[in-house]
């Protein structure tokens, strides 16, 4: 069956959906040794949150990079989760989806959340031609995210190293039975409406995440 191009996948309970970020050590291994950020985590900048293991490994190299080297597991309530969504915005302009540039701007100025749609990875890395959730949290939004609806943290740079080991060894169904088990998250009627851009919207590609951070953003892993 053929994934649809726009849909959550993540690791979730009846209760909970697992994020995954990553941080320079200083600030991801106590979050993890106290399952909740520091105090020196900012609350008052944007954050963004990746249900996608494999996009987080694109992102942080594996925990290579400098200053993503602590990759963490971030279990959150489905009902923070879903307010961020539904208080969301799209991060960037789509002509015949949003009423008008101005309008958007707005929104975007607005809104505690936005969201961007990026290629989901595969263990290679490689972009696939289905999107995968990013969710930026910013003002009320990021400091819910650090205070109220964080349930859990797990330190699961291991993992990624794990699993990249045996990538790089040539033996991809072993890494993939290591990975989380990311399943369609269950958005109740109307919970994207907002966030899902229409075939008959402008089909060029905005900028992906990554092109953006390329500026420097604090807090974002």
């Amino acid at each position: 069956m053929e994934e649809p191009k726009y849909r959550i996948r993540a690791l979730h309970t009846p209760d909970t959906v697992t994020v995954y970020q990553a941080y320079r050590p200083e600030i991801g291994l106590p979050a993890a040794r106290d399952g909740r950020f520091p105090a020196t985590w900012k609350r008052d900048r944007m954050t963004w949150i990746k249900p996608s293991f494999l996009w987080m490994m694109y992102r942080c190299g594996w925990g290579a990079k400098e200053g993503q080297e602590t990759v963490l597991a971030v279990e959150i309530t489905r009902e923070g989760f879903e307010w961020a969504l539904r208080n969301a915005c799209l991060s960037h302009y789509v002509r015949r989806f949003h009423p008008d540039e101005a309008t958007w701007k707005r929104q975007l100025r607005q809104a505690p959340a936005r969201v961007q749609w990026d290629p989901e990875r595969d263990l290679h890395l490689r972009p696939l031609p289905y999107r995968s959730l990013q969710l930026g949290l910013s003002g009320e939004a990021s400091r819910r995210y650090a205070d109220e609806w964080t349930v859990s943290v797990t330190d699961v740079t291991p993992l990624a190293h794990d699993v990249h080991a045996l990538v790089r060894a040539g033996d991809p169904a072993a890494a993939a039975r290591l990975l989380p088990r990311e399943e369609p998250y269950p958005t109740p009627d109307g919970l994207l409406d907002h966030l899902l851009v229409h075939e008959a919207a402008d089909p060029a590609e905005p900028a992906t995440e990554t092109e953006k951070l390329k500026s420097p953003v604090p807090n974002i892993p």
